[in-house]
Parts: structure tokens; C-alpha cells; sequence
């Protein structure tokens, strides 16, 4: 074996607290200070937290009251996502600069093979080391680097390296770096899982590595009890798939009170679809399933879809769709949760001939090619001043206040 084929050449980039890092280099006066980034309304959760604001205890996912009286002296924001797009997509393409085979996993971290990089670049730990520089000064954001020869242990070495780290586990010494670990570290340990391994005695990625195949099957099930024994032996042979295909796109928010007012259910409904829109135009998508979510009071979620005949990246499309969808529904009961998505997406430039919609005529069509015009118009304005500084004519006023999007934090 060459020096060059003993050498680990997967890495996982992960840019460190990302919502509350771009938030702090846009307002300079906020480095130092404690970030938390996420929905203020009375049922907010933490969606990313400065380091500054985990010394306090201020984790993603925790209950934004809970994160309130942990650390007062705070400063509490509400996401703002296209800044964070932004952001993403100029560290994506400092990835890309190296090698094609990126695949990202969120706006914040993405795996990388760097294999065909070593020979012009260096080892996989230089190339780390020159990502790592570049995406600061470049950007000012830093991120940290797990290098191995598999994606599992690449990811949970770029965990163990932040924050603004690098860890290298050189080929051979997997088992040596994965057996001291927590079970908990292990991809599909969690709450429920974790009991159950340790009522077994099963403390340690080690301890579950000597049990035997057949009895963890036997307490996990065939499929989740395979698939840890695996892990657990770095047994991970997926590649870095670089076109995984985004299947969805959209946005959910949970609100601060039920609402029972269908009128301001459908003001929310037009919001979200104009979100939605703006994230298709931004990846440069369209789609032709639009679907509804909606979470009760009592926490029972529907959904209701409906597929279009062409695709769109259109809010007018996709909130007239998400309104009629929203019609069907009784919401007598109260409702917790909207949420707004477009699936079966296309490339925006994918040749896709654009049909009329039913019952529009040919003069009509410059109507609609004025409105995506101005669609697009609205996102350069957003870009340059904010989310909030274009709305829908129907949000100007008695919108209610927003809890965040149920998304995953970010480290």
C-alpha cells in the first residue's frame, strides 16, 4: 500500500455554531457576547447558540424559556435564513473548490472525498488544514475537520475536534479511537436505545463491539441491531454521494398560542408558501407537489398535498395551492403547527416546457412572466435589506408573531 492510499481521505466540515456565527460577524458588537438564535415567541426553541451562550447551559432544542432564565444576559434573535443561505453557499464552494465529491448535509457541514485532491493538494490532514484557512479568511466563519477513512468516524471526529478544530485518525487506528467512546456516540443511540444498552451492561462503543451480532439483534431488532454492531466495528462502506438530490422544500413554524382563526391561519399559509418560494428560486428548483402540514392542539399531524400540472417556483402558485389545501381542514380545535412544502422538484434550467394552468388562456401568460419577474426582483431586495423589508400585501398587518421553524439546531 502507497503512502498516498494509507493516507484518510474523507473528511467532515463542520462550521462551528453557524446560525450564531453569521449572525455575529453581521453585527461585529455581538463577538463575545452570548447568541441565541431561534424562535421568541412563548414556544420558541433554540435553533443555535453561541459558545459564549453554551457556557450557560444554552443548547439547541432547548425550550427558548428555559434558555431565557439560564442565561439572561443573552442576546435573543430570530433566524434569519437567507443570510444563512448566503453564507452556505459561499463555504460550499470553497468545498467544491478542492474536489466534486461533496455531499451536503445542511447549510453547516457537508462530507468531502479528497482522494483525487491528494496528489495536487497534499494528505487529506493538509488539505483539512488549508479548508480550514481558507473558509476564515474568506468568509470569517471557522469550521472543524474530521479526517478518517470512513464517513462514520470522519463525522464524530469533527464533533470531538470543536469547537475550531481538526482530528485526524490515521488508517488502522479506528477501532483504537471508537472502543473508549460512549455508546451514545454511535449513529441511532438514542434515549430509548441508550437504557436498553446499558441494562445490558453496554457502556462503551467497545463493551458493544465484544457482544455478541445475534443478542444485540435480539434486543434491538435485526435492522437496528446490525447496523450498531457495524458501527461499532467501522463497518461504514458508503461513499460520499455528491447529488443527493434535495426531495423537499419548505417551511413550518410553530406558533406561540393555537390559533382557531382561519383567517389568520391563511395569512400564515400565504407567509410560508412566499418562504417556500424564495428557497426554490434560491436552489435554483421547482416543484409540482404542494403539501400542507398541520399540527392540532392535542399534537395529531395531518397532511393534505395536491400536484400541480407544471412545476413552479412561484409564492402566487404555491399559496393558492396551500389555501385550498388549508380550506379542507377543520381547524375548530385549535392549530399548533402550519407548514408549507413543495416536492417532485426539477432544476430550474432543466428544459421543463412550462404548461398553462387550467383555465388560463395565452393571454395571460405575460401576467405570469411579470410575476415571476417580480418574484425575483423581491429576492435581490431581501438579499441586500433583509426578509422582512418586502412582504405580501396580505402579511402588512395582523400577523400573528411566529415560533421558529422545526428544524435542527447547528454546532
Amino acid at each position: 500500500m502507497t503512502d498516498v492510499e494509507a493516507d484518510p481521505a474523507i473528511l467532515h466540515a463542520d462550521l462551528d455554531a453557524f446560525y450564531a456565527s453569521v449572525e455575529q460577524l453581521a453585527d461585529p458588537s455581538l463577538v463575545g457576547t452570548p447568541v441565541i438564535v431561534g424562535g421568541l415567541g412563548a414556544r420558541g426553541v433554540v435553533a443555535a447558540a453561541s459558545y459564549e451562550a453554551r457556557r450557560f447551559g444554552v443548547r439547541s432544542a432547548m425550550p427558548m424559556a428555559q434558555a431565557r432564565r439560564a442565561c439572561p444576559q443573552g442576546v435573543f434573535l430570530s433566524p434569519r435564513f437567507d443570510a444563512y443561505q448566503a453564507a452556505s453557499t459561499q463555504v460550499m464552494a470553497i468545498f467544491r473548490s478542492y474536489t466534486p465529491l461533496v455531499e451536503p448535509l445542511a447549510l453547516d457541514e457537508a462530507f468531502l472525498d479528497v482522494r483525487g485532491a491528494r496528489r495536487r493538494v497534499g494528505t487529506g490532514a493538509q488539505i483539512a488544514v488549508d479548508l480550514r484557512t481558507r473558509v476564515r479568511s474568506e468568509t470569517g466563519l471557522t469550521v472543524s475537520v474530521g479526517v478518517a477513512s470512513t464517513k462514520f468516524v470522519a463525522k464524530l471526529a469533527s464533533d470531538l475536534a470543536k469547537p475550531d478544530g481538526l482530528l485526524v485518525v490515521a488508517p488502522g487506528t479506528e477501532l483504537e479511537f471508537l472502543h473508549p467512546l460512549p455508546v451514545e456516540r454511535l449513529w441511532g443511540v438514542g434515549p430509548a436505545t441508550s437504557a436498553v444498552l446499558r441494562r445490558l451492561g453496554l457502556r462503551t462503543v467497545g463493551d458493544l463491539a465484544e457482544f455478541g451480532e445475534d443478542a444485540l439483534v435480539a434486543a434491538l431488532g435485526d435492522a437496528h441491531g446490525r447496523h450498531l454492531h457495524a458501527l461499532a466495528h467501522n463497518d461504514d462502506p458508503r461513499d460520499v454521494e455528491p447529488e443527493r438530490a434535495l426531495k423537499s422544500v419548505g417551511h413550518e413554524e410553530t406558533f406561540p398560542v393555537d390559533h382557531v382563526d382561519r383567517d389568520v391561519l391563511t395569512r400564515e399559509v400565504v407567509r410560508l408558501a412566499d418562504r417556500t418560494a424564495a428557497r426554490l428560486r434560491a436552489n435554483g428548483l421547482r416543484g409540482r407537489t404542494v403539501q400542507l402540514k398541520v399540527r392540532f392542539a392535542d399534537f395529531r399531524t395531518i397532511t393534505r398535498s395536491r400536484t400541480l400540472a407544471t412545476a413552479t417556483d412561484l409564492a402566487a402558485d404555491i399559496g393558492t395551492t396551500a389555501r385550498a389545501l388549508l380550506d379542507a381542514v377543520e381547524v375548530a380545535e385549535g392549530v399548533r403547527l402550519l407548514g408549507v412544502s413543495v416536492q417532485q422538484l426539477s432544476n430550474d434550467g432543466d428544459g421543463e416546457q412550462q404548461a398553462l394552468p387550467l383555465g388560463v388562456d395565452a393571454e395571460t401568460t405575460p401576467g405570469d412572466e411579470r410575476r415571476a419577474a417580480l418574484e425575483r426582483s423581491i429576492d435581490g431586495v431581501r438579499s441586500r435589506y433583509g426578509d422582512g423589508s418586502v412582504i405580501p400585501a396580505r402579511l402588512a398587518s395582523g400577523r400573528p408573531a411566529p415560533g421558529p421553524p422545526n428544524r435542527g439546531g447547528d454546532s
